[in-house]
Parts: C-alpha cells; structure tokens; sequence
C-alpha cells in the first residue's frame, strides 16, 4: 500500500493546529533587565517595560522577522506588548513611581530624640549658683 492511498484510507479525521500556537512554537526568548527608568534595550531600540520592573530581569519573547512589538513575560504577572519608544517633541505624562519606591515620611528623629535628652540631663546635672544678695539686707545694716 503506497503512503497516498494509506493517507485517504484513514478514518480518523485530520486535526489541525490553531494559529496563535503555531506562530508561538517559532518565536525567540532572551533575557533583558529593566534599567532605572524601567525601559529595555534589545537590538538598539529602547522598550517600555514599566516602573514596577526596575531592576528585574524579564523575558523578551519575539519575532526575529518583526521586532516593532515584543512580549515581556515575568513570574507572578500576566505578557503584556511593548511597543518601540519613539520619543518626540511632546512626551506622554510619565507614570507615578510605586508604593515601595516613594518616600515615607519620617514621624520622628533620632538625633533629635538624642539631643533633647543631653539637654535634659545637662539641665538636672547644672549646680544652682549661691547668691548672696539677700544676705544682709534681712535687718537692714551692713556687715
């Protein structure tokens, strides 16, 4: 029996992959690290990966034909597209830093704590200064 004729005798019906996961079998993956900014740089264009990043490392997957869009992947968050930066004469709003990298306001200081407590003891160990002034003026003459 010739392989043609074995194909059209079979019964079972032929089961065809679908596209989105054909086209993820044949796409790359590389790391990266988010700078400060929370950008990438792959291939000498910059990248959007977002403020919650910095200084993570993430992984890039993306079509070595076309690297206009990429996909960022990281443990524990759900890929997200990132477009090619091109930045003009009038940029976008910048995103607000997140909770963890804002500053906290102090509610209290330690040298000032440690100050106001070696006045205090400076005070309780000062000498009271001896007058005499009142001294003969009790019965009015003068010694």
């Amino acid at each position: 029996m010739s392989p043609e004729a074995a194909f059209h005798s079979d019964s079972h019906p032929l089961m065809f992959i679908e596209p989105h996961v054909l086209a993820n079998a044949f796409l790359h993956c590389e790391s990266r690290k988010v700078d400060k900014s929370g950008r990438i740089n792959f291939m000498s264009k910059k990248y959007e990966a977002g403020l919650s990043f910095i200084g993570c490392t993430v992984d890039v997957v993306y079509d070595p034909a076309d690297i206009s869009e990429l996909t960022i992947e990281y443990e524990g968050y759900t890929p997200f597209k990132a477009k090619e930066l091109t930045i003009g004469e009038r940029v976008g709003k910048r995103s607000g830093l997140p909770e963890y990298l804002q500053r906290k306001p102090a509610d209290s200081s330690r040298l000032l704590t440690a100050a106001a407590s070696r006045n205090k003891e400076r005070q309780n160990r000062q000498n009271q200064a001896i007058s005499f002034r009142s001294v003969g003026k009790e019965d009015g003459r003068h010694v």
